[in-house]
């Protein structure tokens, strides 16, 4: 029985997705299984079951563990992620639990200049500290994760950043979701540690052409100074210091070490990433002006 913390979230779903498909024993856990149910009873889906957990409560996760053989762990990131992520993989390793699929960060070290990477080495070290077989998965960023541009894109045909013309790495959930489903289902490649990305990087000048085009209408990027960047973001997009700083280092991480793309999206999984083309495309309409009702 596979266990999935974290089930309703961008990396969770999708994995959730893939293992439905694949026909695998799996067990969603969730703080809101009647939403679950329900979507899953849309689908069709008969097959997993849903339970409602609460990270915070340990009786929680021990009954949610229960029975089962290996866990994916992902939560949102936060500044009590250490905590909440290590209780999760200690009451799991005495559950019984026999491997675990985590998913942490490209930058995962002890002096990484990024905070949220300092927190996934310190819960790697947990897990390693249990001697529970564990599969590391890290990867760059979320294409879902563009959606916070859309706003400003749709209201004022602009992307605003601190990063000029660097370049990232970029991945769909969903290929991240197939690696794992393939961790947790292939033997010969679980335990080790992969990073992930798309195929190739972009940087914003590059994004703002694609919707430009993608959309038919110009779009441009705005390049700000990293303070000005992080103070917008708490200002006017509402954002708590940390996760403020959390985008601000991970920009110019970018800046001082230059990324590039790996080929362990299509050694796994046999074909190639998901594009971003093909992601925007899909996405579009979150980046058009929305339409007013007539007053």
């Amino acid at each position: 029985m596979i266990v999935i913390l974290g089930a309703t979230g961008a990396t969770g779903s999708a994995l959730l997705a893939r293992l439905v498909a694949l026909g695998a024993p799996c067990r969603a856990l969730t703080r809101t299984p009647d939403r679950l149910r329900d979507t899953l009873a849309e689908m069709s889906c008969t097959q997993v079951e849903v339970r409602h957990v609460d990270a915070t409560d340990p009786a929680s996760l021990r009954a949610a563990f229960a029975g089962g053989t290996q866990l994916f762990l992902t939560m949102t990131n936060s500044p009590a992620q250490i905590e909440l992520e290590s209780r999760a993989i200690t009451i799991a390793a005495d559950s019984g639990i026999e491997h675990i699929v985590k998913l942490s960060a490209p930058t995962a070290s002890p002096d990484s200049s990024v905070a949220v990477a300092r927190w996934h080495h310190a819960i790697e070290e947990v897990l390693r500290g249990t001697g529970v077989p564990h599969t590391l998965l890290r990867p760059y960023a979320f294409m879902q994760k563009l959606s916070h541009l859309a706003p400003a894109v749709a209201a004022q045909d602009v992307i605003v950043g601190a990063m000029g013309d660097t370049a990232c790495n970029y991945i769909d959930c969903r290929d991240i979701g197939d690696v794992a489903a393939e961790a947790f289902t292939r033997p010969e490649i679980a335990g080790h540690t992969y990073t992930l990305t798309g195929a190739r990087t972009f940087n914003y000048p590059e994004l703002a052409a694609l919707l430009s085009a993608l959309l038919d209408r110009h779009i441009r990027y705005i390049d700000v100074p990293p303070a000005a960047f992080r103070q917008t973001n708490i200002e006017r997009a509402g954002m708590p210091d940390w996760l403020a700083d959390h985008i601000m280092e991970i920009q110019q991480l970018a800046v001082t070490h230059p990324e590039q793309p790996t080929d362990t999206v299509a050694r796994i999984l046999g074909r190639a990433p998901r594009t971003m083309e093909s992601f925007l495309t899909e996405h579009l309409d979150i980046f058009r002006p929305k339409l007013r009702g007539r007053s």
